[in-house]
């Protein structure tokens, strides 16, 4: 007779799997909760106690942690020395461990205290599993649920499980008790930059393609801490793409870096629009004013809840994507009439400290940008009017969220050039400024992202009637620039901070 040992926290399926086992000839051995549950549902199951002759102490703590437990699962079967220790110590071989463990991952971010947190460390759950892996030639390890009907179907067919599936299962144990052991980790360390990097993600579903047709891709979502790409309720539309996922990061962390109504547009992982409205709609009417040929296939996102006005003026332009915090009933009911957009509602609030960007051989991390300046300089001659104070800081913080070399042109809170992605910086200046006068409207202030390295910004906002400039200053010839801004009586401040974006 076979033997298979069941400890799990999560029972689903459990009393089919465990039946199914005993109809094949395994005897069931369990602890505590695991062996209460299927004795009440008429299962025979054998109590750890019989097997180890030593009751679990320590509040459960310690109940498999014992050689006639792991020296049943480790004992290498084609081993005669094994074999006979295990008869000399009366140790009958395990050969098959199920078991998942104490929810640590879904305690974490619930509010329980650091005792409590401790508690769901598992010990012996995650021994039992990697004793059990290392002997995959021997022993069936069965870590997650969804396996089960794996094992049916193997053992049914060929009265046991095969070598391959044994090693695939074992695979999966190691993976899993390492995301296990870095969600621990980082609990305890709560450090951004340990001496070893170790990362928690379950992924959560492949996706279509990544970048391109030809590249595979997956969404994993990270374990430890919850964030706003985290738990996304899709309410509807077709599947998410790879970009599709970047587009969003990028827009709701725009509209996030307002408390005012905002709205954001974005287009391969650029803003193209972005606007502050008093009304939700005139938000988007604003962002849509910005630059109504990019937004064509782009992705919308609303920091407030999306009404009936604002979904009527959405739905006449092709979008990919609306991403807001919360939908009307009848703003829902007007996009259910166009099936492949996507509506998707943010459950949690932007959460990311750090970000990761992979290099070939190894991997970069630093600090989010979630700075924001508030220390301002005036260095010209004249000031800013309040106004003029709003919009550049408005155009701030969308500057910070444009690829660098980048410019943002705005005026009454709506963004009306943006030029990004450009390797000098005048470019960049002059692709905004030439899309906001498009517009022909006064007042336009200028955003730029990092310092000029020349005054010929400068120059080029005098040419064009920008009224006031803002940027980090710390260039060798600010006063280059500073002097040209008072010759032209243009308002200039230092925020004292680059958001380099590459």
């Amino acid at each position: 007779m076979k033997r298979a040992l069941i400890s799990v926290s999560d029972k689903s399926n459990l009393v089919e799997f465990s039946k199914f086992l005993i109809s094949k000839g395994y005897e069931i051995i369990s602890t505590g909760g695991t062996y209460k549950f299927l004795l009440t549902h008429n299962i025979k199951v054998i109590e750890i106690d019989e097997i180890t002759h030593f009751p679990e102490i320590l509040d459960g703590r310690v109940k498999t942690l014992h050689p006639n437990i792991h020296g049943g699962i480790l004992a290498l079967r084609d081993n005669p020395k094994h074999l006979e220790t295990l008869n000399t110590h009366k140790i009958y071989p395990i050969d098959m461990v199920v078991v998942n463990l104490y929810p640590f991952f879904n305690k974490l971010n619930t509010g329980l205290s650091e005792s409590d947190m401790i508690e769901f460390i598992d010990i012996g759950g995650p021994s039992m599993l990697r004793s059990a892996a290392k002997n995959f030639n021997s022993v069936t390890v069965v870590s997650q649920i969804e396996d089960y009907e794996l094992i049916i179907q193997e053992i049914t067919n060929n009265g046991n499980t095969t070598l391959s599936t044994r090693k695939q299962l074992a695979g999966k144990v190691f993976n899993l008790t390492s995301a296990y052991d870095a969600a621990i980790s980082s609990y305890l360390l709560q450090s951004d930059y340990p001496h070893y990097l170790n990362v928690s993600y379950e992924k959560v579903n492949d996706l279509r393609y990544g970048e391109n047709p030809h590249q595979k891709a997956a969404f994993y979502v990270d374990k430890t801490k919850n964030g706003a790409m985290k738990n996304l309720d899709q309410l509807q539309g077709k599947d998410l793409s790879f970009n599709n996922f970047r587009d969003m990061d990028m827009a709701y962390k725009v509209v996030n870096e307002f408390s005012e109504i905002a709205c954001c547009a974005v287009k391969h992982s650029t803003p193209c629009g972005v606007a502050i409205g008093n009304t939700v709609a005139e938000a988007y009417q604003k962002t849509f004013d910005c630059d109504p040929i990019s937004i064509f296939g782009g992705i919308v996102a609303f920091n407030q809840e999306v009404d009936q006005k604002t979904a009527e003026l959405l739905v006449p332009t092709f979008l990919e994507i609306v991403i807001a915090p919360n939908f009307t009933s009848e703003a829902l009911q007007i996009f259910s009439k166009k099936k492949n957009l996507r509506i998707i509602k943010v459950q949690n609030p932007l959460a990311d400290t750090i970000e990761f960007v992979k290099v070939d051989g190894g991997l970069l991390i630093q600090d989010a940008d979630r700075s924001f300046s508030s220390d301002f300089q005036q260095v010209t001659h004249s000031f800013p009017t309040k106004e003029e104070m709003e919009d550049l800081i408005f155009a701030q913080k969308i500057v910070k969220h444009a690829k660098s070399n980048a410019i943002v042109v705005a005026s009454g809170k709506q963004a009306l050039g943006i030029g990004s992605g450009q390797t000098n910086r005048i470019w960049a200046a002059q692709q905004a400024i030439q899309r906001a006068k498009e517009k022909k409207t006064k007042n336009l202030v200028l955003a730029s992202d990092a310092f000029f390295p020349f005054r010929d910004v400068v120059d080029t906002c005098a040419e064009n009637g920008i009224k006031a400039i803002i940027q980090p200053g710390g260039s060798i010839r600010d006063n280059e620039s500073i002097e040209a801004c008072n010759e032209y009586n243009i308002p200039m401040v230092f925020s004292g901070i680059r958001h380099f974006k590459h």
